[in-house]
């Protein structure tokens, strides 16, 4: 130890502790320098996309999704995709009917995937054979009222305009054609979500990569049918009176209806979603106006983005999880039984008697080591 001090002292004239102070030193800037993560404030773009390739997302009803990798395996892409406005009457519930306002005929509209740093290209066309101008707000989107500003079409119109997606996570998006009129269309089922995987796909509570098998979009949608002076939901004739009597009888801010995917019943019964015992399945939630509670009868939240943002860390073993207004949210759940499990809002009322229910069929082999009847029931002794 001593030959080498002093062969350092001789080549560099430095004694030996003055070098050690100096090599830390240089350690702690180098390293300060290179390891600090980046604040999400001072994120920024890494590509434009001129010269980026191009895919086209077809898109399919919820509560399905489109075809896509969980792992990025290309890098970033320009996502195309194509939303056409339909107004239609639907029914939300036996006798209850309403001029909806869709995106591809559907509620919610459909879900579009992409990866973080992709940029989606959105083409919304507006028919001639529409009555109200329309328009989309992607709260994944930066700017311009997240497209707003920039996608107003009025019937016999279309635009196109593109957004990076620069944030993980799932995320709303909705009509907003300004001022009244947003409420009004969002209420008449203009809503749905958009997903932004991380490239290097999902990760559990460890930091380790992670696959599921099925995915699964459920909205919660809350109309305000306008009511005669019996009390009685109305028929209403056109988009235009409806434009004017929803805009009355959502200041009641007291919803007639609060169902799942647009309609009550929509997925239950010959509707219901379905999976296998051992299946990890990708719940994305999302509710557009008002808050909400998700709960899973049998089951739980094995994982639960905060707020259904990647880049938080997830939390577990979450029974009921909440969606803000406006919000979306991601869970996922690995079936340990077969049966039909009952996916709910847990305001008992909204669900039972209103409608808010979902229905999962697992098919498998049941583990009475999890749960086991001791005696079936019989008359008390």
């Amino acid at each position: 130890m001593k030959n080498i001090k002093f062969k350092l002292q001789k080549i560099t004239g430095i004694p030996l502790m003055k070098l050690l102070l100096v090599f830390i030193i240089l350690c702690f800037l180098n390293g300060c320098k290179n390891t600090a993560p980046t604040s999400v404030l001072d994120a920024k773009p890494e590509s434009d996309a001129d010269n980026l390739p191009r895919i086209t997302q077809q898109m399919v009803p919820p509560p399905l999704l489109p075809k896509f990798d969980q792992v990025d395996k290309d890098g970033p892409k320009i996502v195309q995709v194509t939303f056409v406005v339909k107004e239609k009457k639907i029914e939300v519930a036996p006798n209850d009917s309403i001029w909806a306002f869709t995106f591809n005929g559907t509620i919610p509209g459909p879900m579009i995937v992409v990866h973080q740093n992709d940029f989606v290209e959105l083409t919304l066309k507006n028919p001639a054979t529409n009555t109200q101008t329309h328009n989309i707000d992607f709260h994944a989107a930066t700017g311009a009222m997240g497209g707003g500003d920039i996608s107003l079409v009025n019937p016999g119109e279309e635009v196109t305009f593109r957004f990076k997606a620069t944030r993980p996570g799932v995320f709303v998006y909705h009509c907003a054609p300004g001022g009244a009129m947003v409420p009004i269309h969002v209420l008449s089922g203009m809503n749905g979500a958009i997903m932004v995987l991380p490239p290097e796909g999902l990760k559990d509570e460890n930091g380790n990569s992670l696959k599921f098998d099925k995915a699964f979009y459920i909205a919660e949608q809350d109309y305000y049918l306008p009511k005669d002076k019996d009390g009685k939901i109305k028929n209403i004739a056109t988009p235009q009176q409806s434009v004017q009597e929803i805009g009355e009888s959502i200041k009641t801010l007291m919803p007639t209806n609060i169902v799942f995917n647009g309609s009550q019943g929509a997925l239950i019964g010959k509707n219901a979603l379905t999976a296998k015992v051992g299946d990890k399945v990708l719940f994305i939630t999302s509710q557009a106006n008002r808050d909400t509670r998700f709960h899973l009868i049998g089951g739980h939240a094995d994982l639960y983005w905060p707020g259904g943002k990647f880049n938080n860390k997830p939390y577990t073993d979450f029974e009921t999880w909440a969606v803000p207004g406006g919000s979306a949210a991601a869970v996922l759940y690995k079936f340990r039984e077969p049966g039909t499990y009952a996916f709910i809002n847990h305001n008992l009322i909204e669900a039972f008697d209103y409608g808010a229910v979902a229905q999962i069929k697992v098919t498998g082999n049941w583990d009475s080591s999890l749960m086991k009847q001791i005696k079936k029931p019989m008359p008390i002794k």
